[in-house]
């Protein structure tokens, strides 16, 4: 397996839109059904400073992608957000794993940033155990934090400090 995380490039941009448009990927996500390419241009070639897009390619192929948002709050620049989707017929092999380890080293080598934060579905089981393995706890759990597939759900907030 030849995994390689690198900074995305534009023409990234259609695999991107088709991790989002996997069922799972979708569901762990905030994203809505159907997710347009004009969309997905919008958003990525206009990312602004203290955004890093990452994804993660595999023989050749965008299977998945990690947003790093560092904040833009001045108090805050010791904080970053991320969010991750992975494509369904690759979860399971050790790529969210592979963004989490380039984010953490791009967050604590390199950006100064000492707190990664997210947020994930509760029932989102191994998205959960994944970020407990790089030392993310469970700060708080949003009730009713999203509306999905007919029905509200909860998530967790979740914090890594170094």
């Amino acid at each position: 397996m030849s995994l390689i995380i690198r900074q995305y490039h534009a023409d990234d941009i259609p695999a991107i839109r088709d991790i989002y448009a996997q069922p799972k990927a979708q569901a762990g996500t905030l994203q809505l059904p159907m997710p347009s390419l004009a969309m997905w241009e919008k958003r990525l070639n206009n990312v602004p400073d203290g955004v890093y897009p990452l994804v993660a390619e595999l023989e050749d192929k965008v299977v998945g992608n990690l947003g790093f948002v560092i904040a833009a709050n001045p108090r805050r620049r010791h904080v970053a957000d991320i969010g991750m989707g992975v494509h369904d017929a690759y979860q399971g092999r050790g790529i969210g794993s592979a963004l989490m380890e380039k984010a953490i080293d791009l967050a604590e080598n390199w950006l100064n940033v000492s707190r990664i934060e997210l947020t994930v579905y509760t029932d989102n089981a191994a998205a959960i155990h994944l970020y407990q393995r790089f030392g993310f706890e469970i700060e708080g759990t949003a009730k009713q934090f999203a509306f999905r597939n007919g029905e509200f759900v909860d998530a967790h907030y979740m914090a890594r400090t170094r």
